[in-house]
């Protein structure tokens, strides 16, 4: 299983370096459009390499997705802990009740170590 693992790593670095010379050209990334840039009169540009841009973005993507389903796996987190909550306080219980009743010997225990009753004929 590790060595899988290792070669998966290895092909999507392999991947990464291969889109990176491939992808060596500048490009301008623009927050806004030429138009409204003349207009606003605020113009911020930024000249980086091409696959900067696609790793950026992927990496935007990944964790935009991460957020999202954290936050939509909220109730099944909260239900979680309210049930080991729950049971926690039903461990306490049981065993205070153990310690009460029975001084935490088990019943079960105490007929297995009893002297075996002869079997009647």
């Amino acid at each position: 299983m590790r060595a899988l693992r290792t070669a998966f790593w290895g092909i999507v670095a392999i991947g990464l370096v291969i889109l990176g010379l491939a992808n060596r050209g500048m490009v301008t990334l623009r927050v806004l459009p030429e138009g409204l840039s003349g207009l606003f009169g605020v113009s911020p540009d930024l000249d980086m390499p091409l696959y900067a841009v696609i790793l950026i973005g992927v990496a935007l993507g990944l964790l935009i997705g991460f957020i999202w389903e954290w936050l939509r796996e909220h109730k099944h987190r909260s239900e979680a802990r309210k049930r080991a909550r729950e049971v926690k306080r039903l461990e306490r219980e049981v065993d205070r009740l153990r310690h009460e009743k029975h001084e935490g010997g088990d019943d079960v225990l105490a007929l297995v170590d009893a002297p075996a009753t002869p079997a009647r004929a």
